[in-house]
Parts: structure tokens; C-alpha cells; sequence
């Protein structure tokens, strides 16, 4: 069997200025709450620190998630690569790219990630499906909260 290549992008607006949306990327509780939820999560944002997310799959099966922060340019552009195991078997090999611009009083967002998916482990659409909810998610940060 041979590893499966793919690449996804994903594109979103959200209604808040750059600094705050690239602050629930960097800041440590704002990721667990919308990357992590449910999960064992830490991270130390600064260029060669890793983010370390541990779970379960739905089968009940421990999944880690480690990167490494490869490049971060506040408010412009996050790098890193990235593993993700199913128990003690090596499932995904990933680099990702997240590029932050302004958009008057919004921000918007490209996520870019080139995958490597093991035979008989995680799926590219399984990736980018979750990507994309984990992003949906995001967007709760900057709603408006009512009195």
C-alpha cells in the first residue's frame, strides 16, 4: 500500500480584528477551547515549540497530535509541521500555513495543509472535514455576547 498525498486549503472571515484572531491561535486556553475541545491540550507558541493535543477517536482509541511551530509572524503567517498518531502507529505527517490578513474591522484567513496519510490510518477528507468544523468553531470567539 502506498501513502496517500493531499492537499487542502480553507479560507474564512471572521468579524474581529487580526490581533484577536491571531490571539485565539496563540493564546493557549482560546486554542483548547475551539482546536482541543474535550482533550488534553498544551502549547508553547514560539518558533521550534510544540502544540500537543491528546483524545480519543470515536472507536476509543488515544490520538496524539504534536507540532511544531515552524515560523510565526504575528498577524501575518503561521508555519508548522505536524504528526498525528492512533495509539502508538504513526497515522498522518502534515505542514500547514495559516496566513492572516486584515479586512477593514475583519480578519481573514487562509489555511493551506499538504498531508501524508499512512495506509489504513486517518482519511484526507476525514482532515479536512475536521479542519473545517475546528475553524467553524473559531468563529464563536468573536460573537457579539448579549447582557
Amino acid at each position: 500500500m502506498e501513502v496517500t498525498h493531499s492537499t487542502f486549503t480553507l479560507e474564512r472571515h471572521y468579524p474581529a480584528p487580526i490581533e484577536r484572531v491571531f490571539a485565539a491561535w496563540a493564546t493557549p486556553a482560546a486554542r483548547k477551547r475551539w482546536m482541543a475541545q474535550g482533550a488534553e491540550h498544551s502549547q508553547d507558541f514560539v518558533v521550534g515549540g510544540l502544540e500537543i493535543v491528546k483524545g480519543f477517536d470515536a472507536e476509543g482509541r488515544a490520538l496524539t497530535h504534536q507540532a511544531r511551530y515552524a515560523e510565526i509572524l504575528p498577524h501575518e503567517r503561521i508555519l508548522s509541521t505536524s504528526t498525528l498518531h492512533a495509539e502508538d502507529q504513526l497515522s498522518t505527517v502534515s505542514v500547514t500555513s495559516v496566513e492572516f490578513e486584515a479586512d477593514g474591522d475583519s480578519t481573514r484567513i487562509v489555511l493551506t495543509e499538504h498531508g501524508m496519510y499512512l495506509p489504513g490510518q486517518e482519511q484526507p477528507e476525514w482532515r479536512e472535514q475536521g479542519t473545517a468544523q475546528q475553524l467553524d468553531i473559531l468563529a464563536a470567539e468573536f460573537a457579539p455576547t448579549t447582557p
